[in-house]
């Protein structure tokens, strides 16, 4: 059975995002939003394509005006502005306008992409999010963040468009292989740690099922996950002030990404960055002892990383520079004031990142020790 959350955007329903263990309800959900009199284009990736693509083109085929599919190659490789102008070309071929809607299938890639091609061309068209990683519905697909990579840095052209609907068919994560399911928990993880320490403690409580991929408790693990990130989007939609605590784990776990050339996946990397700044909490006395190797460990039953080989501690300690999230030459770095409770803090010292990347760099020393 479905459910169902609402997204405010100043404090007016935006969206909602719907849980569901099928596409049955998928038609239902868009006739909702008029799409019998518009042309849909399915914007996805040739990986998701092969699986999905053509049973959710038969869903519109013959209900909407017209329905086309666009599939570009898969990987964070190609999250760029190439393969948004791919899409453009695409859709002036079809004669999509403004009144016409995307539909993005696929991961957080797949999401970001499509995303920043509805809100630029003709200055922005509708778009839905079907996500099909744990990765994208925990998280990516919620927010309206969309937008690529430039020159091997993420995400630095982008936009803020919030889509028309996320529906989240919990069954896709079934066919997720292992590596890429876990990788996406790294992100509800997140939502515990930094917003709801009751639901971290769940989490705990119900590995064993998360990890079977049982989906009734899947569908309770994610709508208790989007509610934290709901809350936090709200408050917060374009990112001036609160909504920077959803990046715990990300300034360290995005400079590991580019320093690795992207062979670690984002949730992977997230997972590095979250145990380094529960590091940094714990040596700053935010976190006990205690604390702290309890989050680091709990990553572990999970098949996450929590330490890494072949980068150099410098250079990923000058990445944490050229991140985006800088703002007037300091770091917005977010910090564990306990387990539950997130804290923004600028005040962050070279040294103190550095020593966290030393922290959780697996050496080769260290492996002949």
């Amino acid at each position: 059975m479905s459910e169902r959350l609402s997204v405010l955007y100043n404090k007016k329903p935006c969206y909602d995002i719907v849980f569901s263990q099928s596409f049955d309800e998928l038609w239902q959900e868009l006739a909702a939003l008029e799409c019998e009199n518009k042309r849909l284009c399915i914007i996805t990736d040739s990986k998701v394509d092969e699986i999905y693509g053509s049973s959710v083109l038969e869903i519109l085929e013959g209900r909407c005006r017209k329905a086309v599919k666009y599939a570009f190659q898969e990987g964070e490789a190609n999250k760029t502005l190439d393969t948004v102008k791919g899409i453009y070309k695409f859709l002036i071929a079809e004669g999509f306008d403004r009144k016409d809607m995307l539909l993005a299938l696929g991961g957080g890639v797949v999401g970001d992409v499509a995303g920043y091609a509805a809100a630029t061309y003709l200055r922005g068209i509708d778009f839905v999010q079907l996500p099909s990683t744990l990765l994208a519905q925990a998280d990516s697909s919620i927010g309206g963040k969309t937008g690529v990579d430039f020159d091997g840095y993420k995400n630095m052209v982008g936009a803020f468009k919030m889509p028309r609907l996320v529906y989240i068919n919990l069954a896709l994560l079934q066919t997720l292989d292992e590596r890429q399911y876990f990788s996406g928990f790294a992100e509800v993880m997140k939502h515990g740690l930094i917003k709801d320490a009751l639901f971290y403690e769940w989490l705990i409580e119900n590995m064993y099922e998360i990890c079977e991929r049982d989906l009734n408790v899947l569908q309770e693990m994610l709508i208790r996950s989007c509610s934290v990130k709901k809350l936090v989007v709200e408050k917060d939609p374009t990112e001036q002030g609160d909504r920077a605590l959803l990046n715990f784990g990300h300034t360290i776990g995005h400079a590991i990404e580019k320093a690795k050339d992207f062979s670690l996946y984002h949730g992977e990397c997230v997972a590095l960055g979250a145990v380094a700044a529960a590091y940094i909490s714990w040596k700053r006395e935010l976190l006990s002892m205690e604390e702290y190797y309890e989050v680091r460990d709990m990553f572990v039953p999970f098949y996450l990383p929590i330490s890494v080989d072949g980068i150099d501690p410098q250079e990923i300690l000058r990445l944490t520079k050229s991140d985006k999230k800088m703002e007037s030459g300091k770091i917005k770095f977010v910090l564990l004031k306990k387990i539950g409770k997130a804290v923004i803090d600028a005040s962050v010292t070279d040294e103190e990142i550095l020593a966290a990347i030393n922290e959780i760099y697996f050496s080769e020393e260290d492996a002949h020790a």
